[in-house]
């Protein structure tokens, strides 16, 4: 082995690192009564310093709305303009919100409250720790070595490369953006097909567990965190395999980027798999960058994943709740669910979570305000439904539409349709069985 430079701190680096990763993510601790994952007590602990988060949030939202026009990205197509446009009310939103201005209406605690407090502060501040500490999980091997494991696979459950098992992996652990550039790149460089690429586009690239974490404690599922985490993860990848084969997905071409042909795949040699996901898992430590740089690196890029996202978290956000309250437009579009959601035996609360799958649609995290005071088992559903459906508009549906794969607005929301009601069929028996 040392001839390969896989000495023994290289072995003892790639398993220290990775168990890191995976206590700060995957062991939940109880501190002060309150039980949760590592990261989760990090934030809340920052959240106790007088008045940090509110001005916290604040700068981000700020900065993030005026970066665009600091950087001449503001109108490069319809789609950032428009959001460059919505993170500017952000900052209108953000002094509503604080100085308690306008109607009560909007200040009940299930309004711009809720949105605020609840979704844009935590979020804020828990994108750029948990960056940091997914870099334990994403760039010292653990990836590759679970993708390897995968890759047999990859090509006849959900009709993509063996490559995209970490593709794949990464996009759900980490961040949906970084792994969209991901995704594009491979693309661009003629690794995967169209077909293949708006698959992983719109089956993989769903909310970190940072976000997760969120959705968890608001709905009280903080206490069941890895079985909320797994098996929102399985859900998302079975969703996957079948939307792959529905229209429009199954009808997307073959061809590479710019029509080209798409680099053929390596088959993997046979009998050797463990030894060849170890291999791979250890080649990415020797090449990851060193840890402080590696912190560094992956603080930044939460720092900007959380100005970009701020100023649309709360615009976005309290838009759609102001729809969801005042107007019916979610009620019109519930009814597209609702069939679903009363075959599935929700009785009286059919209609409340018919309107919340519509509700993911502006935001993924608004649904869990709109089932805050539903039963345990309606409020379980839709934590695992808001992220298996993935599509949403304050973030994944512009970062998909930036990127050069071709898929266009009518298919993304064709999709995201599909997504919400196979995921209702997948966790309502989950929920029964295994949550509530």
């Amino acid at each position: 082995m040392g001839e390969k430079g896989w000495t023994p701190e290289t072995i003892a680096m790639i398993v220290l690192l990775n168990m890191l990763g995976i206590f700060m993510f995957f062991m939940p601790i109880t501190i002060n009564g309150s039980r949760s994952i590592p990261i989760d007590h990090i934030v809340t602990f920052i959240r106790q310093i007088p008045k940090f988060g509110v001005v916290y949030a604040g700068v981000a939202i700020i900065i993030g709305a005026i970066l665009p026009f600091i950087r001449k990205t503001w109108n490069k197509d319809t789609v950032t303009t428009v959001f460059s446009i919505f993170k500017v009310l952000g900052i209108f939103v953000y002094f509503v919100a604080v100085f308690k201005l306008g109607p009560e209406s909007i200040h009940t605690p299930e309004m711009l409250p809720f949105v605020f407090e609840k979704v844009v502060i935590p979020v804020t501040m828990l994108v750029p720790v948990g960056a940091v500490f997914l870099a334990f999980l994403i760039e010292y091997g653990l990836m590759e070595f679970v993708g390897v494991f995968m890759r047999p696979v990859m090509r006849s459950v959900w009709k993509t490369p063996g490559r995209a098992a970490v593709d794949a992996v990464a996009s759900f652990v980490g961040s949906y953006s970084v792994a969209l550039l991901i995704t594009n790149k491979v693309y661009k460089e003629g690794y995967y097909s169209n077909k293949e690429a708006c698959i992983i586009a719109t089956g993989f690239s769903t909310v970190s567990a940072t976000f997760m974490v969120v959705v968890a404690k608001t709905l009280g599922l903080m206490d069941q965190w890895n079985t909320y985490f797994w098996g929102t993860f399985i859900i998302t990848f079975i969703v996957t395999a079948i939307t792959a084969r529905l229209y429009p997905l199954s009808k997307k071409s073959y061809l590479g980027y710019q029509d080209r042909e798409v680099i053929p795949e390596i088959k993997a040699e046979s009998g050797k798999l463990f030894s060849t996901a170890l291999e791979e898992g250890l080649k990415a430590c020797k090449a990851a960058p060193g840890v402080a740089t590696g912190i560094i690196k992956n603080f930044k890029d939460g720092i900007n994943l959380a100005l970009s996202i701020g100023p649309t978290l709360i615009s976005i956000g309290f838009f759609g709740l102001v729809l969801a309250e005042f107007t019916p437009i979610f009620d019109l579009i519930g009814y597209i669910f609702l069939p679903f959601t009363m075959l599935l035996g929700f009785g009286a609360e059919a209609t409340l979570l018919a309107k919340a799958c519509a509700i993911s649609l502006p935001e993924m995290f608004l649904p869990a305000s709109i089932v805050a005071s539903a039963s345990p088992t309606v409020q379980a559903v839709t934590a695992i439904v808001c992220v298996s459906e993935i599509l949403f508009f304050s973030a994944s549906i512009p970062c998909i539409l930036s990127t050069e794969i071709k898929i266009d607005i009518k298919d993304i929301l064709i999709i995201w349709v599909e997504r919400i009601i196979l995921s209702l069929f997948l966790a309502t028996p989950f929920v029964y069985f295994f949550i509530r």
